[in-house]
């Protein structure tokens, strides 16, 4: 099995450290470089050529969602996972909305690391990883279903009813009319509220919304 090549970038030694400790013990990973400022990540990658970028928000020089525009640009084929400590939904949204392959909550247990950046190598992973216990109990108190939980996801990731139909193998008529029972349970009336919603109460079940 060919190893998983990333680049971590942080602005902390200890940040990094802690996941090279998490990650030493795996045979399928294989961290090639390691960036300590948003302006070295570019120049790393091109000598590298990871599979990955493991990437912060707030990095000096240039910051975490600057470098992710920059890499999706010269290098689409490499995935790009932020790892972060925000948890303010419209930087997570800002960041889908740039092309990165997950987002990566820092209180992450450190034993579930690297099935993330696995699932980010091989599709996106849509719902902010590390919300586990929020999401469970923030699914149960809006009695959310399981199919209205998976489309709140997809909905999430900016797609439309068109397409989210298409995906789950349902008709548009039927995702608007879980759509219109999603938005009765959170109390909003548009998308872009439901989506606010989930992230800051973290619905969406903690479950990975993969695409090819």
């Amino acid at each position: 099995m060919r190893r998983l090549k990333i680049v971590i970038a942080d602005d902390h030694q200890l940040m990094i450290h802690a996941i090279r400790l998490a990650l030493e013990d795996r045979e399928d990973i294989e961290i090639v470089g390691e960036a300590d400022s948003g302006s070295k990540v570019l120049p790393l990658v091109s000598q590298t050529s990871p599979d990955l970028v493991l990437l912060d928000i707030r990095m000096p020089e240039m910051d975490g969602l600057t470098v992710l525009e920059r890499l999706r640009e010269r290098y689409p084929k490499v995935r790009v996972a932020i790892l972060s400590a925000v948890d303010d939904p419209a930087v997570i949204q800002a960041a889908f909305n740039r092309g990165a392959s997950a987002f990566i909550l820092k209180h992450i247990d450190p034993g579930d690391l690297s099935a993330a950046i696995r699932q980010a190598v091989v599709g996106a992973i849509f719902q902010p990883l590390g919300l586990l216990e929020r999401a469970t109990n923030g699914a149960k108190e809006a009695e959310l279903s399981k199919r209205e939980v998976t489309i709140l996801q997809a909905l999430q990731s900016g797609r439309s009813n068109k397409q989210i139909a298409a995906e789950l193998f349902l008709a548009e008529q039927t995702v608007k009319f879980h759509l219109t029972n999603i938005y009765r349970k959170l109390g909003v009336s548009s998308r872009t509220e439901a989506v606010r919603y989930a992230f800051e109460h973290g619905l969406a079940d903690n479950s990975v919304f993969e695409v090819a």
